[in-house]
């Protein structure tokens, strides 16, 4: 009896010593619980891939799907203010490809490194690993990117126009034959207007920001000539300085344009929208502002940041990698229309029916053209936005002169709020 007793009461120990042991190491069977923010996103890939790297990791994590609002800026300053205050309740951060610099310079998320940053930026096209980059480390993982093309009406313009002046020509052309003539493009005061001015700047062969210094010049008078030429022409809509992406797409399935500029998305949703003119819709390269120089435009997308003050940050590094895989990547191009970021995917037969301009999106992703990486970007944003709105009233000629000083400004605000 004796010996018994001491055999029941040695192999407590033991298991207890044993528990003890792996809950020191961070071990045992308690699930972690990671937090992701990222907008709401309407077809549910994004919440597919929650759910199966939560069961893909065995126990180890569950992730907990958190919706930011919809609206670009007001998703920046929830998440500024919440990791500005060290919140631990945020793990994974689904960011806009323009935050990099700004949570990466403010200590807010930690650099993606080793056998982590090669398993999330092997195989990823030029561009988005360039929005994910700051002072020469990786940020994020990209997850999704985009670009703008150009969509128009075959049944009206047999041949799509390849600079922006030849497209101004062909919808004034139209407009004297008194046919749907218009160029849906993104001109209200908000981010998307940032989008036009800085591809047309880039297509010009220039930049907005070189560093932490202002380097307008020519190109940027080209760009605001060709927004304002537009702007005061039969071309344009008269609602462009009101205008966002989805009204633009709006207008064109709705007959009235023969050009639009805008994401992917409108192709899907022209065909189940509007299938008449889904019948006629062709799609081409954004156009060129110079003849002999391809144009680069500004990519969108997101990537995949760390908290900095996450209580789990190796299994968030592991999970936001799963929801980046190729497999996750796919889904969220064919279901959620969200272009991938791998290379090898714009290759993958089953892209092809539902992205049949995938080669023309992977060109853009290539020979890319981004928004200024600067922590202070939202403030410099703003300072483009106000400066030339709206598109009808600006000056080419002080138009640069004028946006200097203003981002001149921006760039000693700090930029946190």
């Amino acid at each position: 009896m004796g010996r018994d007793r001491v055999r029941v009461v040695s192999s407590a120990v033991a298991v207890l010593a044993t528990a003890a042991l792996l809950a020191g190491c961070g071990g045992g069977s308690q699930t972690a619980t990671l937090n992701y923010y990222v907008f709401s996103e309407p077809s549910g890939s994004f919440a597919q891939a929650v759910s199966d790297c939560s069961k893909a990791s065995g126990g180890r994590y569950k992730i907990v799907y958190n919706l930011l609002p919809q609206d670009a800026n007001a998703q920046r300053q929830q998440l500024v203010r919440r990791l500005a205050a060290h919140d631990s309740a945020i793990d994974i951060i689904g960011m806009d490809v323009d935050w990099t610099a700004e949570f990466a310079t403010a200590g807010w998320i930690r650099p993606w490194t080793g056998a982590q940053q090669q398993q999330v930026t092997q195989g990823v096209l030029p561009g988005p690993i360039a929005t994910a980059t700051w002072n020469n480390q990786i940020y994020g993982a990209p997850l999704n990117s985009n670009t703008q093309l150009l969509w128009y009406r075959k049944d009206l313009v047999p041949k799509p126009p390849t600079t922006w002046t030849e497209m101004i020509q062909d919808a004034e052309q139209l407009a004297r034959q008194g046919k749907p003539h218009y160029i849906e493009e993104q001109g209200a005061q908000y981010e998307g207007y940032v989008v036009w001015f800085n591809s047309l700047v880039g297509s010009a062969g220039g930049q907005i920001l070189n560093g932490n210094k202002v380097a307008l010049g020519p190109p940027a008078q080209q760009a605001a000539t060709i927004i304002y030429r537009l702007a005061n022409s039969p071309a344009a809509d008269p609602s462009l300085s009101n205008s966002k992406e989805d009204q633009a797409r709006l207008a064109f399935e709705g007959g009235k344009a023969a050009f639009e500029i805008n994401y992917p998305f409108v192709w899907p949703s022209a065909q189940k929208d509007a299938p008449k003119i889904a019948q006629v819709m062709g799609y081409a390269a954004f156009p060129r502002v110079l003849p002999s120089m391809p144009a680069r435009v500004s990519i969108g997308g997101i990537n995949l940041g760390i908290s900095s003050y996450s209580k789990n940050p190796s299994l968030a590094f592991q999970a936001a990698a799963c929801m980046a895989n190729p497999q996750h990547q796919k889904v969220n191009a064919i279901k959620g229309g969200l272009p991938p970021t791998l290379a090898s995917l714009y290759d993958d037969p089953s892209l092809a029916k539902p992205y049949p301009f995938h080669a023309l999106i992977k060109q853009q992703l290539t020979s890319y053209g981004i928004r200024p990486q600067t922590p202070a970007y939202s403030d410099v944003s703003l300072a483009i936005q106000k400066t030339l709105s709206p598109p009808a009233s600006i000056s080419p000629a002080t138009a640069v002169a004028t946006l200097t000083s203003q981002i001149n400004a921006s760039l000693t605000s700090g930029a946190l709020l």
